[in-house]
């Protein structure tokens, strides 16, 4: 099986490489794969048509909101499209007019919990899902829980906007909500964490798009964490020594390290401007250990002074992308 990733970062096929694959299936994790393999159901990359699948208050760029405030960002989900400058809480008729562009739409301000959900799909019908808490650091996520409890209420709501979206759909959907309200689909799972989700989950991972069913057994699920090193934009960055890296990996509680690959040239991310330049993800079943490590390795890199958002657990004003 090929996992692609033709326009991913790196460090996204580190999950399976420990793992057997037959090359007869491809399982995509970047969204421009899975637009391409689906045809029938890549409408879901259009924002502005899930918001108003969903009943959602929205409206193209030309047509100017009843009411304020008002969140504004790109229609379509690609290639970071959705994370760039353009996304802005729209306040008044005046920031409509300077900041909703053509290429835009606004929809209802939504607050909440920010969760990221994977759900596997089979003919329309979810057969499994796992949850992911986003906790923001500013315009980035400090951390992403990777929840043991269920959501009944989102799941739900979640499932029956898939059953009666994608009905003829097999394979992995994710699906950012805020509040209950889902503000983005991608037809692939989150590529971040799997490694969180237990050991037997990539050979039904396999198991799903070979031969569109579902038997994962989820039992023993542990809430778990995937913590970020962001970087400012435009330094050059020495790699972290080796032997630093291979105590971090080896500390109890870490699941996997994933650092950027690069060379001695200046780091630029189109894909998240605000944030910064994604340096490492830390994976970890502890989450101070976590911090720990990633301060280390912050370290390593010549940063300082990293913050934690451990304590902003409370909703924010600006929606995310």
């Amino acid at each position: 099986m090929q996992i692609l990733e033709l326009h991913c970062d790196p460090w996204r096929d580190h999950h399976s490489a420990e793992t057997a694959y037959p090359s007869d299936v491809h399982i995509p994790i970047d969204d421009l794969d899975a637009f391409s393999f689906n045809p029938d159901h890549r409408w879901v990359y259009n924002k502005f048509l899930v918001a108003q699948s969903q009943g959602v208050e929205c409206g193209q760029h030309d047509v100017e909101p009843a009411g304020y405030p008002v969140f504004c960002k790109p229609m379509m989900n690609l290639e970071g499209s959705g994370t760039s400058t353009g996304s802005h809480v729209l306040d008044n008729v005046r920031d409509y007019r300077e900041y909703c562009r053509p290429g835009d739409f606004w929809m209802r301000l939504l607050t909440g919990d920010h969760v990221s959900t994977d759900f596997a799909v089979v003919n329309g019908k979810v057969s499994w899902c796992r949850h992911t808490l986003g906790l923001p650091d500013g315009a980035k996520f400090d951390y992403w829980v990777v929840e043991e409890r269920v959501r009944p209420r989102l799941e739900k709501y979640c499932a029956d906007w898939i059953d009666a979206n994608l009905p003829t759909y097999a394979g992995m959907v994710n699906l950012e909500s805020i509040g209950g309200r889902i503000i983005g689909a991608h037809l692939r799972f989150a590529d971040q964490w799997p490694d969180l989700y237990g050991r037997k989950w990539l050979d039904a991972l396999i198991r799903l798009y070979r031969s569109r069913t579902w038997d994962l057994v989820d039992t023993g699920r542990a809430e778990a964490y995937s913590v970020v090193l962001f970087g400012p934009h435009g330094s050059p960055y020495a790699y972290p020594h080796p032997d630093l890296l291979a105590s971090c990996r080896a500390t109890v509680g870490i699941s996997s390290i994933h650092l950027r690959q690069f060379d001695d040239q200046p780091l630029v991310a189109p894909a998240a401007p605000l944030c910064g330049v994604r340096l490492a993800v830390i994976n970890s079943f502890n989450l101070d250990v976590g911090l720990r490590v990633r301060a280390a390795i912050a370290r390593a890199f010549g940063l300082q002074d990293v913050n934690s958002a451990k304590t902003l657990q409370g909703n924010q004003r600006t929606q995310s992308p």
